[in-house]
């Protein structure tokens, strides 16, 4: 059974339209290692800083108000990874991701949404909430090519 809402113009039922929401993630590289943060909200547990896009916003400047709000970092994008769109890759709601790979200097610290933020290499990455271990399956895939 389809969810009806009242048209606010005709006074009508109408079908909810229900559409992904965009959101960005960054692979932020430091010294070597990457930044991932310790969520402070549901799904717990470590992710890539990312969030939703603001409408107006590009997809670039979404993920570097992203990376300053969740990491306090200042980033320099450097490419798209990829596209993300499995419609259970979030538990909360069906969300397509962006991700890019950006660049920083300095030590990331948690902020906004984020109960801390850290450095970790390829071989000491913790679990990861969401489908991040596939992002970032795919992200040292690439870095070996």
């Amino acid at each position: 059974m389809k969810k009806l809402t009242v048209c606010p113009s005709r006074g009508a039922d109408v079908a909810e339209w229900k559409n992904p929401k965009l959101t960005v993630d960054i692979i932020i590289e430091v010294r070597g290692k990457i930044v991932l943060i310790e969520r402070s909200n549901e799904p717990y547990g470590f992710a890539l800083p990312g969030g939703f896009v603001d409408y107006g916003e590009s997809l670039e400047s979404a993920a570097v108000r992203e990376a300053k709000e969740e990491t306090g970092l200042d980033v320099k994008l450097e490419r798209q990874l990829g596209a993300y769109s499995d419609p259970e890759r979030d538990p909360r709601q069906h969300n397509v991701s962006v991700v890019f790979v950006a660049t920083a200097k300095g030590t990331p610290k948690g902020g906004d949404d984020a109960k801390s933020a850290a450095l970790f290499g390829k071989d000491d990455l913790p679990q990861l909430a969401f489908d991040h271990e596939k992002i970032l399956a795919d992200y040292y895939a690439g870095k070996e090519e």
